[in-house]
């Protein structure tokens, strides 16, 4: 009796073990049916918003004359920039930065012999943000026409930015996707199987940079604020089943 007993318990085991090594052997290769593919998306677009940013100072020895002056260019720098059709509601002038300037006199050995006060330097920047890309860029080329009314504005290049990069970026998933999704359907097609379901699906980097520029792409991301005119990237890592 316990011999019998003895031979059905290995029985068993060689059943349970075979089960196993079978079911192990299908997961395996179910695994193994599996293809990932990386697909791109790529839309040009122009900038539909202008950043432009400027500075002035004026320097007296008396603080209250210093910013009388600043204040005289502040309204001629507004009066020009309207009446070449930049809106007021479109210019913003940010508090004024005081500092005081000081003459350092040394010896001929480098020491510090004297410290001289040298007045007040006041500094004020100017930010232009507009929907009017083509107005503020051209404007921002002939800001030197200020000069003329004693006015020395530091101009510095325009930024450019782009309100519904939103939904451009969800246009650019969707068609990175079903490029990602082409592929895999042609090298499933051509191993002489068919596409089963999807496991997993993961978002590369999004780019954006000049258009026709050779800027080189960022682990990071790339984001361009240079140029007016630009392309924007994006991959899809797609993994399937392969049936």
């Amino acid at each position: 009796m316990k011999q019998h007993l003895n031979t059905i318990i290995i029985a068993l085991a060689v059943i349970i073990a075979g089960f196993l090594l079978a079911n192990g052997y299908k997961n395996r290769s179910k695994t193994a049916d599996a293809i990932s593919v990386t697909g791109s998306g790529e839309e040009n677009f122009t900038s539909d918003l202008i950043v432009w940013r400027g500075s002035f100072s004026k320097k007296n020895y008396d603080l209250k004359m210093a910013y009388s002056e600043l204040n005289k260019d502040q309204q001629a720098i507004r009066k020009y920039l309207t009446s070449k059709g930049i809106k007021s509601d479109e210019l913003i002038f940010e508090a004024v930065d005081i500092q005081k300037d000081f003459f350092y006199d040394y010896d001929q050995n480098g020491q510090l012999r004297n410290t001289v006060f040298n007045g007040y330097q006041l500094t004020q920047n100017l930010k232009v943000q507009s929907k009017n890309v083509d107005l503020v860029e051209n404007v921002s080329r002939e800001v030197t026409e200020l000069i003329d009314a004693g006015v020395e504005l530091n101009s510095f290049p325009p930024e450019y930015y782009y309100t519904k990069l939103a939904q451009l970026k969800v246009k650019m998933i969707e068609s990175a996707t079903k490029d990602a999704r082409n592929r895999a359907e042609k090298i499933a097609l051509n191993a002489g199987g068919s596409l089963g379901k999807l496991k997993t699906a993961d978002m590369g980097v999004f780019q954006i940079t000049g258009e026709n520029s050779s800027e080189q792409f960022s682990w990071g991301g790339n984001f361009n604020t240079s140029s007016k005119k630009k392309t924007a990237n994006i991959t899809i890592r797609l993994k399937y089943e392969v049936n």
